[in-house]
Parts: structure tokens; C-alpha cells; sequence
């Protein structure tokens, strides 16, 4: 299967700068182009193109430009640089529709970290993107700048096939170790309820990830872990130990409230970015209940 472009959201920030350089390697590897796109801050909206303002309008671009190219000077290639979009509006709207203009299947970002305040007021471009997009966004946060080991995480769900197929294929283009991390959470406790055997619960969902899970992974020598605990400070700990230069998790598209009051996994992991981190849509057709769920009720 060949590789679709690759659009790498830039600004002036290093954070950026290193991600560009990152999906140039990347897109060099995979035999695919790489495009270069800036979405003007919203502030510039208000100015608009109208008759009086144009040429004030182009100047700001011009700038943003002007800034950006120094930034990138000497880390990606000039050519890209000279090609760079810039275009009017938020972020996660022009990486969308440049995504669908190129036929692009992965966004780069830079990754970057941001107080609970800045994610409550405005939210991370990361964040935003990866709530919206149809197809994979790599967060790039670390200096490593090869990738030698991809950790994923799955959830025993169906969500677990396309995260793993996108892993498969990630882990094959760097020529990478693969070890897929199923967390298996505590038992519920429910006021007035007896608890269920948390053997027998334990038991049942690993027979589930023996039948349905680990059989769809494609990597030669693949490692299958389990571990108990808090999916994101285990995940977390996980890729810290072993080391890992790649995170593959799946994004089931949740509602705006819960990731308001409760927060994904994938959103607390990129908020923390312990390595870079590839987000896998998934589509709300693949989600099914999580079996923790099922099976905690099948044992009560």
C-alpha cells in the first residue's frame, strides 16, 4: 500500500520546526510528499480582504511568513518552504481542509505543553485537531529523531483493529520493535453492590484479547503485554521504561462534555506527551462497549 501526503502544521515555534524536519525524514522514507501549511491566527480574520484592508491583510501573511521561514531556515529543505500554504482561519479547519485537498493521510504537529488553564480557555492545537480530523495526527515530542521502538496501547474493543493496522504499518516503515500494552482497569465499585470475582473478571478479559486482539497484529516477534492499573499513568510509565519513540493510541471520538468533565486517555496522554504520539481516529461505527463493561456485569 503507498503512502498518501503528509501536511505538517507549522508556526514560528521550534516545537514546530522540529516536527517539519521529522515529517521530511518521514516522507522521504515512505516515497510520499510533504506539504507545509500555517493557518493565520483568528485575529486576523476580523481584517478580512475588503476593499481598504487587502493590502493590509498581505502584509500579516507576509509577515507570518517572513517568521516562519526564519525558523525554518536550514532545518527542511527550501523548496517546501517556498511552497508553504498559509491560509486564513483556526487551525484544526484549514489542516482539515488541506488534508481533504491533497488527499493527505497523516497530520504532523509539533507537540507542546500547556497549563490546565491555557487547555480550558483555548485548548492546544493538538488537542483540537485530533477531536476533529479523519485521519492519523502525529504529535511529535521528543528529540529522538529515529524511531527504533512504537509502543500501543488497546483497549480490547473494536477500536483495537485500526490502531493496530496503523501501528503494524508505522512499526514496518522504520523497520521498529512493536509491543502492544492492553491496561486492564480495577473492578468498579458500586455502593451497595457485592464486589464481582476480580479473578475471573481478570481471566475473561484476557481470553478476550488471546481470541480477538492480539491475532490481528501483523509484526514479526511483536511483544503482547498486559498490565493492571489507571490506563494513562500506566501507559505513561510504560513508554517512560521501555523507552519508547512512539506512542499509537486510538481516538473513539467522544462527545465534547466528557472530554470537558471527565478527559480522554488520549487527550490526559498528549497533555503529558511522554514521546511522540500518533492518534488514530476511529470511527464512531467501530466503538463498541468496552468489555471491562460487559464482562464486570457477566461476573457480578
Amino acid at each position: 500500500m503507498s503512502w498518501q501526503p503528509i501536511v505538517v502544521g507549522v508556526d514560528a515555534s521550534p516545537e514546530a520546526a522540529g516536527a517539519a524536519a521529522f515529517a521530511v525524514r518521514m516522507s522521504q522514507r515512505a516515497g510520499t510528499t510533504c506539504d507545509l501549511v500555517h493557518a493565520a491566527r483568528d485575529v486576523w480574520a476580523s481584517v478580512g480582504v475588503e476593499e481598504g484592508v487587502d493590502a493590509l491583510w498581505h502584509a500579516l501573511v507576509d509577515q507570518a511568513r517572513a517568521s516562519i521561514t526564519a525558523v525554518l531556515a536550514g532545518v527542511v529543505p527550501r523548496e517546501l518552504v517556498d511552497k508553504m500554504t498559509v491560509r486564513l482561519g483556526r487551525a484544526p479547519v484549514v489542516l482539515k481542509q488541506t488534508v481533504t485537498d491533497l488527499g493527505a493521510g497523516l497530520v504532523v504537529l509539533g507537540g507542546k505543553h500547556h497549563s490546565a488553564l491555557g487547555r480550558w480557555l483555548g485548548g492546544s492545537t493538538s488537542l483540537n485537531v485530533a477531536r476533529t480530523t479523519e485521519v492519523p495526527v502525529l504529535v511529535v515530542g521528543s528529540s529522538r529523531t529515529v524511531i527504533r521502538r512504537v509502543l500501543v496501547a488497546v483497549d480490547g474493543s473494536a477500536a483495537s483493529q485500526p490502531t493496530l493496522q496503523v501501528a503494524d504499518r508505522y512499526a514496518a516503515l522504520f523497520g521498529a520493535e512493536l509491543r502492544a500494552l492492553s491496561v486492564l482497569e480495577p473492578l468498579p465499585v458500586v455502593p451497595g453492590v457485592a464486589a464481582p470475582d476480580a479473578t475471573e473478571y481478570y481471566r475473561m478479559l484476557e481470553e478476550l484479547l488471546q481470541r480477538d486482539v492480539w491475532p490481528l497484529i501483523c509484526t514479526p516477534g511483536a511483544e503482547r503485554l498486559v498490565r493492571y492499573g489507571r490506563p494513562v499513568e500506566t501507559l505513561l510509565r510504560e513508554a517512560t521504561t521501555w523507552q519508547a519513540d512512539l506512542l499509537v493510541v486510538g481516538s473513539h471520538g467522544r462527545g465534547w462534555a466528557e472530554r470537558v468533565l471527565v478527559g480522554s486517555v488520549t487527550e490526559r496522554l498528549l497533555n503529558h506527551l511522554p514521546t511522540s504520539v500518533l492518534v488514530v481516529p476511529v470511527g464512531a461505527a467501530a466503538v463498541v462497549e468496552p468489555p471491562d463493561a460487559r464482562l464486570a456485569a457477566a461476573v457480578a
